[in-house]
């Protein structure tokens, strides 16, 4: 006789396993550009505006002990996030040229918020002087250092090199890294970005005071120049098309033609499925309709005629109330602004 645990437990498989009406695919699919350079732009400038603010050089006075990066820090690791710009920029066919400028007269100290933008006169006399057409700058670079302390038992080597349970301290150092950047147009006079990027690094170590856990946090200056150099990278990532994947659901339930079709979506053919949802577009029942006209319409935006995959998804909501379409129905028009965007982009 089957228990009724193991008839819940069939009947929940059988659920999850074989009562779906629907089955997931992803396609690829090409994003535009979070920042948008003019195509006949080929000459880049960096600039790096930012200097170590004294501030978060005196947060604690165990903070000058962090090894001898701590002084430095700030100033060191705004020179790795412009070096992962400037590296990833010149990565880049579409610029002819990409070049570091020195900007000591237009540093400002590091206050955490983004300085007064630079005025247009000053902007186009860089361009000028150094024959680029675009100005990158890293406004602002602050790093922040909050220390947490713990008693507990840390183990130390004794003098017969035996590591010995003692007690002691434990540290963890957060550090906060807050940069900024802009993108300067000299020639409609128009800042083409503002962003602005709050990034953490987190770091342990223990001793036998507070001062000996400090000194064992070992890779902190690392592991922010590290990040740091990630996000320059990132951020020059900011001006090209991103490839991306979305997911989607069609139906493989309905009628035999659905369940056949399943069959070779599931192989890749997707033409010969839609062969096969065709034959349904018109059926007597609404709800077979809708999900081929749904279905449909996945199938031209698979080949990339998005207009006519919006025609599909809006009736098989309207005329047959299949409530999954009307959702599908925005996903596709964020797409459409999406492939006009990148267009424009490509075109400019």
């Amino acid at each position: 006789m089957l228990k009724l645990e193991h008839f819940v437990i069939l009947c929940v498989s059988l659920f999850m396993g074989g009562c779906s009406a629907t089955n997931q695919l992803t396609m690829g699919a090409v994003e535009p550009a979070r920042v948008s350079i003019p195509n006949e732009v080929t000459k880049i400038g960096i600039i790096n505006r930012s200097i170590p603010s004294e501030g978060n050089k005196t947060i604690d006075k165990l903070d000058q002990i962090l090894s001898l990066e701590g002084l430095r820090l700030d100033k060191e690791g705004a020179n790795a996030a412009v070096t992962g710009l400037y590296d990833e920029l010149t990565r880049d066919d579409r610029f002819e040229s990409v070049a570091l400028l020195e900007s000591t007269e237009l540093e400002r100290k590091g206050l955490g918020v983004f300085p007064a933008a630079l005025n247009w006169e000053t902007v186009g006399a860089i361009c000028e002087a150094n024959d680029v057409e675009v100005l990158f700058s890293l406004e602002l670079y602050d790093t922040d250092t909050q220390i947490d302390y713990a008693t507990a038992m840390v183990e130390i080597p004794n003098n017969l090199g035996i590591k010995a349970s003692v007690p002691g301290h434990k540290v963890t150092l957060n550090t906060l890294i807050k940069s900024g950047w802009r993108i300067y147009d000299p020639l409609t006079k128009s800042i083409l970005d503002e962003w602005l990027t709050n990034d953490r690094v987190t770091s342990h170590g223990q001793g036998i005071n507070p001062v000996r856990a400090v000194e064992a946090v070992i890779g902190r200056k690392e592991a922010v120049m590290q990040q740091s150099t990630y996000g320059g990278n990132n951020y020059a990532s900011s001006i090209r098309p991103r490839s991306k994947r979305i997911a989607r659901e069609y139906f493989v339930k309905g009628t035999d033609n659905f369940v056949t079709a399943k069959r070779r979506a599931q192989t890749g053919d997707w033409d010969g499925a839609a062969q096969l949802w065709t034959k349904d577009l018109d059926h007597p029942k609404a709800k077979v309709a809708g999900r081929a006209n749904y279905n449909m319409a996945i199938s031209n935006e698979i080949n990339g005629n998005l207009e006519k995959a919006m025609d599909l998804a809006s009736k098989s909501y309207s005329d047959y109330n299949n409530k999954v379409a009307l959702r599908y129905l925005n996903q596709l028009r964020n797409r459409l602004a999406e492939k006009e965007e990148l267009h424009r982009q490509l075109s400019r």
